[in-house]
């Protein structure tokens, strides 16, 4: 590419390609040099064989480069509140506390904006004694070139694949070309770590999950991504998400106003039954789904 996406002085890091010197000033994620990090601690909200039962020691960022309408991490990812500001030092300390917690896993989420520091930050903590995998947990839409940086030391890719449809990425998440950027993201996630492999324990050791959230009213769309998904490998890990919920502002759009109905989840179901699907793991229909939106307001804010 013709800037470096390390290079944070014209940062290329992401899609956006904002170009703006993130030492000085801001762009599209509104981050700048600095590690910003909104919690951290051992989380079970994640699928079991990331969750498992001591916990994914999972570390949210502020900050990201998609402004979806209905994002249940609205507070941090839209610069309603701040994180904390760490060097990497001090990020890869936090680290090697999870670890020494008996987490599983570390669990890096929203973390493609600070892609750049991550890399300084894993390769930090890998020397001083980390082995737990690392869990990239992401939106998908990510530079190939960027992504290639992250080969070794990212051991399971966590992706949510949400639009098959562009005009979809538009109107929910002020993207123009989410389809294309992900799909090619995401092929590459696939060539760096290839199926998911778990250990004895249930535990994924090393691969790739794709998650989709099923929106109400765009079932062709889950038809679509549900179709890319399966057409990755007939091995596939799909992690098929009915926990939407109309937060932050998803009430400007009449048909995402609402939870998922019935009849919506059931026929999501059919179709990934129809696509043979042998691997992954289903939400129950509205299993709790008011308990898995988080308030960072809180000191944890997964406690209710």
């Amino acid at each position: 590419m013709n800037h470096s996406a390390f290079d944070l002085s014209s940062c290329a890091i992401c899609p956006r390609n904002c170009l703006v010197n993130r030492k000085t000033k801001l762009g599209y994620c509104q981050k700048g040099e600095k590690l910003e990090v909104s919690w951290y601690g051992a989380h079970f909200g994640e699928e079991p064989s990331i969750s498992g039962v001591r916990g994914s020691g999972t570390i949210f960022f502020a900050g990201c480069n998609l402004s979806c309408v209905y994002c249940q991490n609205w507070q941090i990812s839209q610069n309603r509140i701040r994180g904390k500001l760490l060097d990497n030092p001090k990020l890869g300390e936090i680290l090697l506390k999870l670890q020494s917690q008996g987490v599983h896993n570390i669990n890096l989420v929203t973390p493609t904006i600070w892609t750049v520091q991550l890399i300084k930050v894993i390769k930090w903590a890998k020397k001083r004694g980390l082995k737990i995998p690392i869990v990239w947990n992401s939106n998908a839409y990510e530079k190939v070139e960027t992504l290639k940086q992250l080969e070794g030391l990212v051991d399971i890719y966590l992706p949510d694949f949400k639009y098959a449809d562009d005009d979809l990425g538009v109107k929910f998440s002020l993207v123009k070309n989410y389809s294309t950027i992900a799909k090619k993201a995401i092929y590459e996630m696939q060539r760096q770590v290839g199926d998911l492999k778990v250990g004895k324990n249930g535990m994924a050791i090393k691969g790739l999950i794709v998650r989709h959230l099923i929106l109400p009213s765009h079932l062709e769309n889950t038809r679509k991504c549900l179709t890319f998904i399966r057409s990755l490998s007939k091995n596939i890990h799909l992690s098929l998400m009915s926990q939407y919920s109309p937060v932050f502002k998803a009430g400007k759009f009449k048909e995402i106003n609402r939870e998922l109905t019935k009849e919506e989840d059931e026929m999501a179901k059919k179709i990934m039954e129809g696509l043979n699907f042998k691997y992954g793991w289903i939400q129950e229909f509205g299993e709790s789904v008011k308990n898995l939106q988080p308030d960072f307001r809180k000191s944890n804010p997964f406690e209710k």
